[in-house]
Formats: structure tokens, C-alpha cells, sequence
């Protein structure tokens, strides 16, 4: 809704996640997790996201956006914010970003989480700690080349509450021509953290799903780390109804004198396909953007259908540092009924070595992730 002309406008937006799911082990791998985490394999739903805010605009290439995340009241928690910051279009090509949005790790992470080809991310986004900072930022793209780059703090939460404990250089490259009739994507990205002091880090991720609150793969504390490094590689193809995407990331901790400075690993690889005529994944400016149903539900059709398989690999073991790894088979069908509303149905075959949780003196084993999500956005 336009206010005083059309120099100014706001427009109220949100969105809302139901997840269900569970994991399935044998009951040896149950018992074992269940010491460690009690129910954390058990059924569950849960609000995976409800986001509310407002997107507006100014005089002077001027614009903001403000969103709360409401979604951990309803397990007792606390409204936190996600994106809050204010952009300035300095030229057709250029854009200018101050306060709390997302430093530039890879495709996955910054495409939003409304258009996932999985319910959660591949396991390089989710156990190395991807969060909104607060920070300056720049984005230009000059022909088929977009470049990312920026100076962040901590998320806003921890600087309002007085927790916030380093600061950080987020930069990243892609190379974006038409090829083949279709849309090929490379990039590449690097975040450099310094802690203010020495402080424990972990990673660990979730198998596969949110609700499972156990965790095979598991770093623990890592003492002593004075700032971590990251680096990723990123590519995808996408024309008509395939798409193809890949990538990879090196997280390497820095630690005090005479401590050891883990790496670690990861990666994914994936391909989608689209069972109703015309659909397709579309892509735009280094990310992948929301599927429009040709022939949405009431309109003369179902919507769109799509079909994803990935493998989804994370090695959290390096020197005495002994996280497990794990390698994920995963499947998902989602149904797009409008541009607005996804349902998402996936299940994943989750093969651990060296876990973090070790079933008598056995840590390799396997679990099975089954997990559902119906979402609405606007």
C-alpha cells in the first residue's frame, strides 16, 4: 500500500512452517541417544518458522525491512529478530545494506528457506553456524558477474543482551551466464571470524530433520578458538524442469598456542525434476527464487510437483577432535499448490562413522529421518 506517492510504501509480510517427523533407529542406536538426549528421536511437530514484518521504502533509493521470528513462543521461548536492516540503491547495480541480514556463505544458505528443494538445508549450512549478523554490506553485479562483500559484529540479539563476542569478513563471487539453453551458476564464497577473546565453538547437526533433537554428529566444545575460517564452492545448472546443484565447504578453527586447529569438511550434491509440464526451479541474482505453478490449484490445474534427490556428506573428525561423519541418502517430493503455499515430504537414510554417540563400542551405524512441512507465506 502506497503512502504520500510513490516514493514511499509498505508492505506487510510473513510466513508460517508446520513441521511433523521423526527418526526411526534400531533400539540399540535408540537406548544410546536416548541417554544422551532423552526423546530427541521421538515423533514430534513443532512451529518450524513463523516470521512476521514489513518490507518499505523511502525517498532516495531508501528501503528497510523489519521481521520478528515468532515461532519459539510456542515452545517457550522468546521472540527473536531475523532480518532488520535498512538498503540503499546506490545505482542499477549496486546495493548498500546496514543491520542485521545474512553475511554471503553459498547458494543453499542465502536462497530463502521458503524455497528449499528439502525441508532443512544440507549439513554444511546447518552445523557450521549460518546466522544473521549485524553489519555493512555491498552487492554489484556488472554483466554475468555479481560480487558480495561486508563487515559483520554478532546477530542483533546477542549485541541487544551484551553477548556478542567478535566480528567478521564475509565476501563471495559468482559467475552467472546462460549455457545450453539453461542457467549455469559458479561461485565462490570465504568468511574470516576473530573472537574478541578466546571461546568454545561447536558444530553439530540434526539427522536430517528439525524436530530430532539428538545429534550423531557432534564437534563438543572446542576450547580456546580465537576466530574460525570457511571457505566454499558452489555450482548449478538449471533449464526447463532439471536442475543440478552442488557445494562445499572447508571450516577451519583458530585456536590458541599448542592447541591443535581442527578443519573440517563437507558437501552435497543434488538434482530436481518437475513432473508437471512447464514447471521449473528459477533462479535470480546468485540465488534460486521462488516456483510459480503454471497452472496453480483453482486455476485450471494441481500446481507444481517436484521430485529431489541429493547425498549430503559432513566430516566432523580431525586430529583429537572426533565428531562423527555422516553420510545422507535423500529423497523429497514437494507440491506447490500456488506460488504461496508448499507442502514438503522427504526422507533420508542417515550412515554415521566415528558418531558422537556410541552405542556400546560401536559408532558406526545408521538411522532412518522422515519428515513433512506445510507452509503458507506473504
Amino acid at each position: 500500500m502506497a503512502q504520500d506517492g510513490s516514493d514511499w510504501s509498505l508492505e506487510p509480510r510473513g510466513r508460517l512452517q508446520i513441521d511433523a517427523g521423526w527418526v526411526d533407529a534400531d533400539p540399540a542406536v535408540e537406548a544410546a541417544a536416548n541417554a544422551v538426549t532423552p526423546g530427541g528421536l521421538d515423533a514430534d511437530i513443532e512451529v518450524r518458522r513463523a516470521y512476521l514484518g514489513v518490507d518499505g521504502k523511502m525517498p532516495g533509493n531508501l528501503g528497510f525491512r523489519i521481521e520478528g521470528e515468532f515461532a519459539a513462543p510456542f515452545d517457550g521461548g522468546t521472540v527473536t529478530w531475523t532480518d532488520a536492516y535498512l538498503y540503499w540503491d546506490a545505482a542499477k547495480n549496486l546495493r548498500v545494506t546496514l543491520g542485521n541480514h545474512k553475511p554471503f556463505w553459498g547458494l543453499e544458505e542465502l536462497t530463502s528457506d521458503l524455497f528449499p528443494s528439502m525441508a532443512e538445508r544440507a549439513a554444511i549450512n546447518t552445523a557450521f553456524g549460518n546466522e544473521r549478523r549485524v553489519g555493512l554490506s555491498a552487492a554489484y553485479t556488472t554483466g554475468d558477474v555479481l560480487l558480495q562483500g561486508g563487515a559483520f559484529t554478532d546477530d542483533l540479539d546477542s549485541l541487544l543482551g551484551n553477548n556478542d563476542r567478535g566480528h567478521s569478513f564475509d565476501g563471495r563471487v559468482v559467475y552467472m551466464p546462460k549455457l545450453g539453453g539453461g542457467q549455469l551458476h559458479l561461485g565462490g564464497s570465504a568468511h574470516i571470524r576473530s573472537f574478541d577473546d578466546p571461546a568454545s565453538i561447536r558444530y553439530s547437526v540434526r539427522p536430517f530433520i528439525h524436530n530430532a533433537d539428538t545429534k550423531f554428529a557432534n564437534t563438543g566444545s572446542i576450547t580456546g578458538a580465537t576466530g574460525e575460517a570457511s571457505y566454499g564452492l558452489e555450482a548449478a545448472w538449471l533449464k526447463g524442469p532439471l536442475h543440478i546443484a552442488a557445494e562445499t565447504r572447508w571450516q577451519h578453527v583458530n585456536r590458541t598456542a599448542a592447541l591443535v586447529e581442527p578443519t573440517f569438511f563437507g558437501g552435497y550434491v543434488e538434482a530436481g525434476y518437475f513432473l508437471t509440464k512447464g514447471d521449473g526451479r528459477r533462479y535470480k541474482g546468485g540465488t534460486f527464487e521462488r516456483v510459480k505453478p503454471v497452472k496453480p490449484l483453482g486455476k485450471g490445474g494441481i500446481g507444481a510437483v517436484q521430485v529431489n534427490v541429493r547425498y549430503d556428506y559432513l566430516d566432523l573428525v580431525d586430529g583429537p577432535i572426533v565428531g562423527g561423519k555422516q553420510n545422507g541418502y535423500e529423497v523429497s517430493l514437494i507440491w506447490t499448490p500456488t506460488s504461496r503455499t508448499r507442502f514438503i515430504a522427504n526422507y533420508g537414510r542417515m550412515e554415521y562413522d566415528q558418531a558422537a554417540i556410541a552405542v556400546g563400542a560401536d559408532r558406526s551405524y545408521g538411522v532412518d529421518a522422515f519428515g513433512m512441512r506445510a507452509q503458507f507465506d506473504f
